[in-house]
């Protein structure tokens, strides 16, 4: 995800939020800001980008009830930023009876921060005569407080704008009573875990397609794939385990406020085990009246 990313994918379309709503967005240079603020302005705030901490007051009067829900940014190149005196902001801010205040930062790896300022030619704010590595651990360790504190957090470091897009979505548009919404979401151990996975399941003790030539440039979405992997004799029971394992953990999720769950898939190579799993699982998600999307990680990277 960059932040330059087209703005023509199709988002979920909830009321506008009420008027006293208020979302602070902060978090790591290059993690997304750009486009979170963006991604606001269609879900109808008033966004304003490096706002002065000193003029946070100004615009968040106590008692004054803003026409409109607002998304500030504010980070490491806003004039007179401290963390200390951002968090006492927020003390204060938090405690206003008229408003609705979120704080939401944008977190990303290392190297893929790395790659984006070098992809981008653009000057990391604290790197200036240092090395890019050197301004981005220095400003990690400067906003780490701000991360502690966040209301939500997300991770952009392989999150394709579409899905960063309907994640703003779903955090700060309305909220709607039709329970959690939720990604399955297939990948390869080889590549990392799925940093914003919230449960994590193996797929890689199943019969492996890939050793079978003519199932080998499939994928888990092709009959040939499903058949060999569901005739695994420890599928059904593996199956079974997992659908009665999520069936009572939903509705307590939905209990205990959370509004997104992503269940992660893994697999050797992310290209048939997990992403068959991952296709039935959504299936019997789907069935079971829960709000569901499915994203193959390693077959958007390059595969089929």
């Amino acid at each position: 995800m960059t932040e330059s990313a087209p703005n023509d994918v199709p988002l979920p379309q909830p009321a506008q939020p009420f008027a006293g709503h208020a979302v602070i967005v902060t978090g790591m240079s290059g993690a997304g800001k750009t486009l979170a603020l963006k991604a606001l302005e269609d879900l109808g705030y008033e966004a304003v980008d490096n706002l002065p901490l000193s003029l946070l007051s100004s615009l968040v009067r106590p008692g004054d009830v803003p026409t409109r829900p607002l998304a500030l940014g504010i980070d490491i190149r806003t004039r007179d930023f401290g963390v200390e005196q951002f968090l006492a902001e927020i003390d204060r801010l938090t405690g206003e009876a008229h408003l609705d205040l979120k704080l939401l930062f944008l977190d990303c790896d290392d190297e893929t921060l790395g790659r984006r300022f070098t992809e981008t030619r653009r000057r990391h704010p604290l790197a200036a005569d240092r090395p890019l590595a050197d301004g981005i651990r220095h400003e990690r360790a400067l906003v780490s407080p701000l991360l502690s504190r966040a209301d939500v957090v997300i991770d952009t470091s392989n999150l394709p704008p579409g899905d960063f897009k309907r994640k703003m979505a779903v955090h700060f548009g309305v909220e709607d009573n039709r329970g959690v919404l939720v990604f399955v979401t297939s990948f390869a151990y080889r590549n990392g875990l799925p940093r914003e996975a919230d449960l994590v399941f193996d797929a890689r003790f199943l019969s492996n397609p890939h050793y079978v030539e003519a199932l080998r440039p499939l994928t888990g979405r092709d009959p040939g794939v499903a058949a060999h992997v569901a005739a695994d004799p420890v599928f059904d029971d593996f199956f079974a385990s997992l659908t009665r394992l999520l069936n009572p953990l939903l509705p307590r999720f939905a209990a205990e406020g959370k509004s997104y769950l992503t269940i992660a898939i893994g697999c050797t190579g992310g290209r048939h085990r997990s992403v068959f799993v991952a296709e039935k699982l959504a299936a019997w998600l789907t069935a079971m009246g829960a709000r569901v999307e499915v994203r193959h990680r390693e077959l958007e990277q390059g595969g089929r």
